[in-house]
């Protein structure tokens, strides 16, 4: 199942876009539209939901927009990713963060939705498994503690 996430906002333009494509997908398809204004004809969809942790246990690959709290939940527990930036966000903080992710190899950033066919394949078959960076906060703590201290 192709699971589409985006968030409360309105981003009918990701949702068009997906379900344009989901004859072609022969794949289930749930989008989860938020806000939006635009409701899909070829797929299942909701606006929101307590949690989405059902869909994500049976998603094979995720489509999102590039918030931050989606973006990291997704890669955290493996799954294949396509983000999608959202050129409506006025400040445009979703760009550095993709770009860096997308250059790892741990999502694909996807800036064209005309190129969504292309993202998607290549979520399938490129990407690298992004691995949580270890806390290392308690170091910070004690090497600031023993500078204080001296």
């Amino acid at each position: 199942m192709i699971f589409v996430t985006v968030g409360t906002t309105d981003f009918s333009d990701l949702i068009r876009a997906v379900d344009a494509l989901v004859p072609e997908l022969g794949e289930e398809v749930v989008m989860q539209i938020g806000r939006g204004k635009y409701e899909p004809k070829n797929g299942e969809f909701f606006r929101l939901a307590p949690s989405l942790e059902p869909y994500y246990e049976r998603a094979s690959l995720v489509i999102s927009h590039g918030g931050l709290g989606t973006v990291t939940e997704v890669m955290n527990r493996g799954l294949p990713l396509v983000a999608v930036e959202d050129p409506n966000q006025p400040d445009r903080h979703q760009t550095q963060l993709l770009q860096v992710w997308d250059e790892q190899k741990h999502l694909v950033w996807c800036r064209d939705l005309r190129r969504l066919p292309e993202a998607i394949e290549k979520a399938r078959t490129t990407l690298v498994p992004y691995r949580k960076p270890e806390c290392r906060i308690h170091l910070v703590i004690q090497e600031y503690l023993d500078k204080m201290t001296r």
